[in-house]
């Protein structure tokens, strides 16, 4: 969560109407934005945090409850979990057809169209350091 500064990036997710829209309108784009934020720690691209290397990060479970908040339906179940497809659940099936088709990506997964609405949000994406 929050570093104790002011810098959310979940209050900035969820007081911008052009990020909820995208949210609300596209399950992929909410399954993408979920698995962005799992997995990573966010810096908001401004002098302190950057020289303080203070970022923003949360849990699968909590990233899930964001999303939910934002689409306003569900909880966060409805996104734990969702970037392993079939092998979350035990289904049977062909997994890398389901989430090709669903346009679902892995936790930890920052995609090409996520990165450029978090930067535009003034956010940058930073993985976790190998300990």
């Amino acid at each position: 969560m929050d570093s104790g500064h002011n810098y959310s990036l979940e209050h900035d997710l969820c007081s911008t109407e052009w990020i909820l829209n995208k949210v609300r309108q596209s399950d992929s784009y909410a399954q993408n934005l979920y698995a962005a934020l799992c997995n990573m720690q966010f810096i908001k691209l401004e002098i302190v945090p950057i020289l303080n290397d203070d970022y923003w990060s949360c849990s699968w479970r909590y990233a899930g409850g964001i999303i939910a908040n934002m689409q306003e339906t569900g909880d966060y179940i409805n996104w734990y979990c969702s970037g392993m497809g079939g092998f979350a659940t035990d289904d049977d099936f062909d997994n890398d057809k389901y989430m090709s088709k669903k346009k679902y990506v892995p936790e930890g997964t920052v995609t090409d169209e996520v990165r450029v609405d978090l930067r535009k949000l003034g956010w940058v994406a930073k993985e976790w350091p190998d300990e």
